[in-house]
């Protein structure tokens, strides 16, 4: 029975991108030579009996292709069967392949457990970038209270992209505490970073963030520079539309 419940690769031409994030490194644009899809019968696992799937579920966490053992994550674990026990998804935690964990993470911010907030902490210091973001949104995602601490060291995390998903993410969640954050990261080495910290800062804080714009006009990057304009532009005509459409609606 177990072969009914195998993931089956079907040769495919086409490439593939992650749907939750943008590609960060080289591996990640890579066009893979498979496309690997649950088998009919995986889709329609209530036929076959828990302790069966469950089998089959562990069997598949422990295969060698990381792509098998990511879809047993995804599809096994967290869309088929919610009951399955949680220590298999806290097992997976220590996989090799950050792809995997960085799914494991997310399967098991979806059950939310109260066991799943110490495990995002421990990730957020991860080898890999994308497992480090993905323990991050799912820390904001729980609405918890984040300690500061935890954000300041994003501040001087090695990987940019990390960086910028932070500032992003702040903009996103409205968090109290976020704009010495988004100062600091406003002032950021890469010019990326700067610009999301200014989008997130103008977004929850338009009057601090204005400011800001303003010293950004002189900012050693030309797409920064340019952007602030733009942003300050539009802030400036917000208040003459507002005006004209007040006195196009009077009878």
């Amino acid at each position: 029975m177990a072969e009914r419940f195998r993931l089956i690769y079907l040769k495919s031409g086409e490439s593939e991108k992650s749907a939750w994030d943008e590609p960060h490194s080289s591996r990640e644009r890579v066009t893979p030579s498979a496309k690997i899809i649950p088998s009919m019968e995986c889709r329609a696992p209530e036929t076959f009996s828990f302790q069966a799937i469950l089998k089959q579920a562990k069997a598949d966490l422990k295969h060698p292709d990381p792509k098998v053992r990511v879809l047993a994550v995804k599809y096994y674990l967290e869309k088929s069967y919610p009951s399955i026990p949680l220590s298999l998804l806290q097992e997976i935690l220590s996989d090799q392949d950050s792809e995997v964990r960085a799914q494991a993470l997310r399967s098991l911010i979806a059950f939310r457990s109260p066991i799943v907030s110490p495990l995002l902490k421990k990730h957020l210091k991860d080898n890999d970038p994308s497992v480090r973001v993905a323990a991050l949104r799912g820390m904001l995602q729980y609405k918890e209270k984040i300690d500061l601490n935890i954000l300041l060291q994003f501040l001087s995390d090695e990987s940019s992209w990390v960086r910028r998903k932070v500032a992003t993410l702040l903009g996103w969640t409205q968090m109290e505490g976020a704009f010495p954050i988004l100062m600091e990261m406003s002032k950021d080495q890469d010019s990326k970073v700067r610009k999301a910290a200014l989008f997130s800062l103008i977004t929850l804080y338009p009057e601090e963030g204005q400011d800001r714009l303003m010293e950004a006009m002189a900012d050693a990057d030309a797409t920064v520079r340019q952007w602030a304009k733009m942003s300050l532009e539009k802030i400036a005509a917000q208040p003459l539309k507002r005006k004209l459409d007040s006195l196009s609606n009077r009878p």
